[in-house]
């Protein structure tokens, strides 16, 4: 490799913003809409996703649970699914891993409610799970992937895919996408 790697890691990570505001608007809207009229509707908010997508799933729930700029507003209803140790350690050894957020999903979810399961790859077995339980609970499903049209933006009924195949590329723009879903819905609950 010729050049700097760290100047091509962040031209990259520009590069994706740059065609994520070109292709890419249009299914973040949608989010950021179904979100609001979601919450409005007396509904909950909940994130799934491995790794480092179970971090941004956390990361959300926690803006909007806690604050994200604004101080001065209510608590949104958001949870992340899978943070919980023992829960999730009891549905991964007596039912396998792949049931540990469509089990919690049953348990705490209803209809009218929301689910956005993060999946770099689109093919995360437990978050396809997650959303196809959505479906038959008459939960909204999102898929926040990557450009790759995995099972999991099919199960969804709304894809979010960003415009990279690179995990570190797709994982810096799904935080830019929470962040976006977050400060749209402090303006609109403030």
């Amino acid at each position: 490799m010729t050049g700097d790697p760290i100047e091509a890691a962040i031209r990259e990570s520009i590069a994706t913003k740059e065609r994520l505001v070109t292709d890419g608007l249009g299914p973040i809207r949608q989010l950021l809409e179904r979100a609001e009229a979601c919450l409005r509707g007396g509904g909950r908010l909940f994130f799934c996703g491995n790794g480092g997508s179970s971090c941004d799933a956390a990361h959300a729930a926690c803006e909007l649970v806690g604050w994200f700029l604004e101080k001065d507003r209510a608590p949104l209803a958001a949870i992340a699914l899978g943070q919980e140790t023992p829960t999730a350690s009891a549905i991964s050894n007596d039912a396998g891993y792949e049931q540990v957020f469509a089990r919690q999903l049953q348990a705490l979810g209803r209809a009218g409610d929301l689910l956005v399961g993060i999946s770099t790859s689109a093919s995360s077995k437990n978050v396809l799970l997650a959303l196809e339980t959505a479906k038959q609970m008459g939960i909204y499903s999102v898929a926040l992937t990557g450009a790759n049209e995995g099972p999991c933006a099919t199960a969804a009924d709304l894809w979010v895919p960003i415009p990279s195949t690179e995990t570190p590329r797709i994982q810096e723009s799904h935080l830019l996408t929470i962040h976006l879903l977050c400060d749209h819905l402090e303006q609109q609950f403030s």
